[in-house]
């Protein structure tokens, strides 16, 4: 459950996330799990085998450093121009409003399919400390310790019961 197996030229290629987190680096392990979680409740509606990474399109609320190097990893859209970033496709960034950034519409070969969370999977407290400005040294402390919380949490997951999916109209 912590791996995703892409086409580069016809040949198989999986990245796991330990991959991920090792071009990632540190800091948003939360976001690269959403990356990754993303893209294995879409790829399988998008092709019967696992896509050409490099002919995957996506467009995104999601703003996050994490989730943006896992796309990168897997499908090199942010390098090739293929990714882009609407955050007003969310909605509100809040808790209560979901899916605030965490909305992702991958297009392959013609197929979008969008993948959205499902509730309970971003608490409150993360949303509200995220959005805190001049966070104090204690508050970035729990805030990192809530990335980690959410990595390690959500990582096990199948990931169909973090993100629901849904084929649809480009």
């Amino acid at each position: 459950m912590d791996a995703i197996t892409v086409f580069d030229a016809g040949r198989p290629v999986t990245f796991t996330f330990a991959d991920i987190m090792r071009y990632h680096g540190p800091g948003f392990p939360g976001g690269v799990v959403h990356g990754l979680k993303a893209m294995q409740a879409a790829f399988p509606l998008l092709s019967d085998t696992p896509p050409e990474r490099r002919e995957i399109n996506l467009l995104t609320a999601f703003t996050g450093p994490g989730g943006r190097d896992a796309i990168e990893l897997v499908t090199r859209a942010v390098t090739d121009g293929r990714m882009s970033v609407d955050r007003s496709l969310g909605g509100k960034n809040v808790i209560d409003e979901l899916p605030g950034p965490y909305l992702w519409r991958f297009t392959y070969r013609g197929r979008t399919v969008q993948a959205t969370i499902r509730p309970g999977h971003v608490r409150e407290e993360f949303v509200r400390l995220g959005a805190t400005p001049d966070r104090s040294a204690e508050q970035e402390e729990r805030l990192t310790a809530l990335k980690s919380e959410m990595a390690e949490r959500l990582l096990p997951l199948p990931a169909p019961e973090v993100y629901a999916c849904e084929v649809v109209e480009a």
